[in-house]
């Protein structure tokens, strides 16, 4: 899957992306694509990973030209750009518009005159009973990617996320840079909860969809949650710090108190092993509202296995990505 072939990662100055170069960066790909708009970003990483394999190029998926351009002798994409944090979409939907879902489209339309083989679309749970605007936008977004409308010789399927422990987006660099910096630290409601992924394990996502998935196809990993106060109190038992002090500020525009990854229509027809569930990419739905309610759930962070403050301390201790935001100590 790997040798000679030649891999895109849009976003690939993210959190994901990176993890995800350094990844295949270990197999015997032939050359590896980083497309974002971050300079910044890119000139970090160019310094940081001293590989010929890997071109930084500077674009953006907004742009048609800028996309059409990048997939020239690509084999594999993964696309990980996207606008993310739910507070801004709600104050700048046209904003999000214009990444998640245009920018989605222009790769979809680029893919057809091209050589892609397969390509991955990352989404999140927050498009599932989408509430707020970059869920929305996500939501779109795979409704696309599972239409017939760009389908041509390129393979597309879909990953959906929860939280990604330590991403950008995430809570914990906030409450470990807060509580490091003896802070009050602003909890919008202790009991909600919140599916937990490392980033190696979102990685191990996309690559079992790439290998195993069909047009259309939608992939989630099992994932244990966690309700912010265990998230905030085992943060704070790893930093020793034996009194941390929070207040309550209540739920943020567009945010909600569970997290869903898989409706129970979905439910209905996705198929389960071991580590993930996989939804087929015409979903028949079960109509039957009395059976659905009874027999079947959705699959949200309140009901499934819920991490202990402890369990929860287990993990955090050995993630790369929290050791280093707490060694961090420009944070």
């Amino acid at each position: 899957m790997f040798k000679d072939k030649v891999f895109l990662v849009t976003g690939g100055t993210g959190s994901f992306g990176n993890t995800l170069i350094n990844y295949l960066l270990k197999t015997d790909v032939k050359k590896i694509k980083c497309f974002s708009r971050d300079e910044d970003k890119q000139n970090i990483m160019r310094n940081k990973i001293l590989d010929s394999r890997i071109d930084f190029i500077l674009g953006d998926v907004r742009d048609l030209d800028s996309v059409n351009q990048v997939l020239n002798d690509v084999d594999f994409v993964f696309h990980a750009a996207a606008m993310k944090h739910v507070p801004v979409s709600e104050s700048n939907p046209w904003e999000f518009i214009q990444t998640n879902v245009h920018g989605s489209r222009n790769l979809l339309l680029a893919m057809r005159e091209s050589g892609v083989k397969k390509a991955v679309f990352l989404s999140t749970d927050k498009a599932v009973y989408p509430l707020n605007t970059m869920g929305m936008t996500k939501a779109i977004m795979e409704k696309m990617v599972r239409s017939n409308n760009y389908k041509k010789d390129t393979i597309s399927m879909i990953t959906r996320y929860g939280n990604v422990i330590g991403s950008r987006g995430s809570v914990i660099p906030y409450f470990i840079k807060a509580l490091k910096n003896r802070e009050v630290v602003n909890i919008t409601n202790p009991k909600m909860t919140r599916f937990m992924m490392s980033l190696d394990e979102s990685v191990n996502l996309v690559l079992y969809a790439l290998k195993n998935g069909q047009a259309g196809e939608l992939f989630i990993q099992k994932s244990p949650a966690a309700t912010v106060e265990t998230i905030f109190f085992a943060i704070a038992s790893l930093l020793n710090i034996s009194d941390p002090k929070f207040i309550i500020s209540g739920i943020r525009p567009g945010e909600k108190i569970h997290e869903t990854l898989l409706t129970s229509e979905e439910m209905a027809s996705a198929k389960s092993n071991e580590n993930y569930f996989t939804v087929p990419s015409t979903t028949k739905l079960n109509t039957d509202l009395e059976t659905l309610s009874e027999n079947l759930l959705e699959y949200s962070s309140n009901n499934t296995d819920l991490l202990s403050q402890e369990q929860l301390i287990n993990i955090l201790s050995v993630n790369s990505q929290v050791q280093n935001l707490i060694n961090n100590k420009s944070i």
